[in-house]
């Protein structure tokens, strides 16, 4: 049984249960369910190392030698990790139509590799690495056998241009195109659910605030308060899995 307030569970489910045009918006404690560690909080990767800028990956070989040795420390936990429940219910969501699309903080494709169609992916993803210069592109595992094999500097082999991973690194713009596709949903949404979120990282955090301006219902799920929580309409200090599970079984008992 989960230890979610049956009250906020039905509301939840309620919401959900009306909505035809929802978003999601998953941020780090989505991932952390897959075992994926919140680069964030205490003992995470930018608490252990110092992140390397977009200006000094451009301008400096020693930073992007940097760069590709966390990088290293990274892909594997990625490629092995799993989508949870919370990935698999928003595929259900889809499908039966109540969320149109997810929007994500996450860098690591967890959301299309649980068979959710529409994802945006606001910060880029760590599982394709291209050029800067001519947009060529490689999976990550390519990249990771390289690694594994001690290369730390990486060249275009078309152009002869930087390979990065397609991570919108510190300093780095969002692409355009892709930020505003995720204000365009927002906005134009009837529910907006941030599931994992700590909602301090902008420009991503601002989202939920214009689709609630838009006039959509926000719900925030996360196990910790968050800076959005007074304009929240729902708000469910819990884990996503045994969150969304609970409220799956609401709206769809076993069987139906």
């Amino acid at each position: 049984m989960s230890a979610v307030n049956d009250v906020l569970i039905d509301k939840l489910a309620e919401m959900i249960r009306s909505s035809k045009r929802g978003v999601a918006f998953t941020g780090a404690g989505i991932s952390t369910e897959s075992g994926i560690e919140d680069f964030r909080s205490p003992g995470g990767l930018w608490t252990r190392n110092k992140p390397v800028l977009f200006q000094d990956f451009l301008a400096d070989e020693s930073e992007r030698r940097r760069f590709w040795r966390m990088r290293r420390e990274l892909i594997p936990t990625f490629l092995n990790a799993m989508p949870n429940f919370g990935h698999q219910a928003l595929v259900e969501l889809e499908k039966r139509g109540h969320i149109h699309a997810v929007i994500t903080q996450n860098i690591d494709e967890l959301h299309q590799r649980a068979g959710s169609r529409k994802v945006v992916e606001v910060h880029g993803t760590a599982m394709k690495v291209h050029c800067l210069s001519c947009d060529k592109r490689w999976p990550a595992e390519a990249i990771q056998r390289r690694l594994d094999d001690g290369e730390e500097e990486f060249i275009c082999d078309q152009c002869g241009g930087l390979l990065k991973s397609m991570t919108v690194s510190f300093g780095q713009d969002l692409p355009t195109n892709v930020w505003n596709e995720a204000a365009a949903l927002s906005m134009n949404c009837d529910l907006f659910i941030s599931m994992g979120s700590s909602l301090v990282v902008h420009p991503a955090a601002a989202l939920p605030e214009a689709a609630k301006r838009g006039g959509a219902i926000l719900v925030i799920i996360n196990r910790e308060p968050t800076p959005l929580d007074s304009i929240a309409d729902l708000v469910i200090h819990a884990g996503i899995g045994e969150t969304m599970t609970a409220a799956m079984q609401r709206l769809w008992p076993k069987g139906s």
